[in-house]
C-alpha cells in the first residue's frame, strides 16, 4: 500500500522535479509553475502525492475538486489540457500502477467522492508510453471517450515543406505571399496585447471569450514558462493581422495553444502564411512533432470538420487523446491482492 497526502506548498520543487526530471508522462503542463498561474480560489486543488514505503515519490496527480452531475468529482485537472496519473520512471510496472489506481480509489471513497474524471497526457507529449496505465484504468470500470488530435510527424514530411500539403493549401499559401506578410516573434507588452486583441474579435464571431487573460498570458510568458510559451505575429505593414501562441515541449513538440486571424484580412490568408512559418520554423529545429490540438466539442461527439480538413491540409497525421471516467460509489478489489 502506498501513502498518500494532499500537495502543500512547500511541495513545489519537490513536485515539479519529480514531474519534468523522474516521470514518463510528466509536462510542464502538471508542474506547479504552471499550475500556479491560475489565482487563488478558482478551483479547489486536491492534487495527491503517492510515496511508497521509502518516502520515494511514486506518482503525483494535480487535480480539483468540483460538481459534476451533481456528483463530487475528483477531476485530474481543469487548470490543465492535460492532468492525468504522473508515474515515476522507476515505478512504472505492474505492481505500482496497480497500486497507484486501488490506493486512489480507496482515498476518493474515504474523501467522499463518488466520481473521478482523469485526462491522460496525450502520447506524443509522454516520454514513454503509458498503456499499461490505460489497461489497469480499464481492467478497474474505467470509461472513456475519445478526442480527435492532430499533428505533425516531422520523421514522415519531406524536406520540401510546401510538398507536403494539400493542393488547395499550396494555392492558399501562394495567394499569402502576393500579400507582402511578415512574421516575426512578439516579446514586448505592446506587441502580446495586439495578438490578444485579434485573439478576442477572432473568437467572438464563436461568441466565445479565450481560456485566459490578457493577464494570465504575460504572467505565463514573463514569470513562469520563459521560452516554454512563444508569440509570433503577423504583419501587413505595421499592422498585425494574425498570430500564435505556441508552447514549446522540451524542444520535442511545437503545440499550437491559440491561433487566430482578424476575420477582416481572411483574402489574404495570412494564417496559413502563418502556419507554414512555424512549420518551417519547428522542422529546423529538429522538433519531432508539431501539434495543432483537438477538432472536437461535446466530449469528443462532435467533430468541426472544417477546422479538421483545415488542419489536414497541412499534412497532419492523426492522434486520439482520451479522458478516462468512473462512478466510484463502492469499491472494488484488485484480483491479485
Amino acid at each position: 500500500m502506498l501513502t498518500i497526502c494532499e500537495y502543500e506548498n512547500k511541495l513545489e520543487a519537490q513536485w515539479d522535479d519529480f514531474v519534468i526530471n523522474k516521470s514518463i508522462n510528466g509536462t510542464f503542463l502538471q508542474t506547479r509553475r504552471f499550475l500556479n498561474y491560475h489565482p487563488e480560489g478558482r478551483f479547489i486543488d486536491r492534487s495527491l502525492v503517492f510515496y511508497n514505503k521509502g518516502n520515494t515519490i511514486v506518482a503525483v496527480i494535480p487535480a480539483c475538486e468540483l460538481f459534476d452531475e451533481h456528483k463530487k468529482t475528483f477531476f485530474s485537472h481543469k487548470g490543465s489540457t492535460y492532468g492525468g496519473i504522473i508515474i515515476g520512471r522507476d515505478f512504472y510496472n505492474i505492481k505500482h500502477v496497480g497500486s497507484i489506481i486501488f490506493d486512489l480509489e480507496a482515498y476518493l471513497v474515504e474523501q467522499g467522492f463518488t466520481k473521478v474524471i482523469i485526462k491522460n497526457t496525450a502520447d506524443i507529449f509522454c516520454k514513454d508510453e503509458t498503456k499499461l496505465l490505460e489497461y489497469f484504468l480499464f481492467k478497474e470500470n474505467y470509461q472513456s471517450y475519445d478526442e480527435l488530435s492532430f499533428y505533425i510527424d516531422f520523421n514522415l514530411y519531406k524536406d520540401d515543406i510546401i510538398s507536403n500539403l494539400s493542393a488547395s493549401k499550396r494555392r492558399d499559401y501562394k495567394y499569402s505571399l502576393k500579400n507582402n506578410l511578415a512574421i516575426r516573434e512578439l516579446l514586448s507588452k505592446t506587441e502580446l496585447e495586439s495578438f490578444y486583441n485579434i485573439l478576442e474579435i477572432n473568437l467572438c464571431k464563436f461568441a466565445k471569450t479565450p481560456v485566459h487573460s490578457l493577464a494570465e498570458l504575460i504572467d505565463m510568458k514573463v514569470k513562469r514558462l520563459g521560452d516554454i510559451a512563444c508569440f509570433y505575429g503577423v504583419y501587413m505593414e505595421k499592422e498585425m493581422i494574425a498570430g500564435s501562441m505556441v508552447f514549446n515541449f522540451d524542444n520535442e513538440v511545437f503545440h499550437t495553444q491559440y491561433l487566430a486571424s482578424n476575420p477582416e484580412y481572411l483574402s489574404c490568408y495570412p494564417m496559413d502564411f502563418l502556419i507554414v512559418n512555424l512549420i518551417k520554423y519547428a522542422y529546423d529545429k529538429n522538433f519531432k512533432y508539431m501539434s495543432f490540438g483537438i477538432s472536437t466539442e461535446n466530449n469528443g461527439k462532435f467533430l468541426n470538420e472544417g477546422l479538421a480538413r483545415f488542419k489536414e491540409g497541412f499534412g497532419c497525421k492523426y492522434a486520439i487523446n482520451k479522458t478516462f471516467y468512473k462512478d466510484i460509489n463502492t469499491l472494488n478489489s484488485y484480483s491479485y491482492y
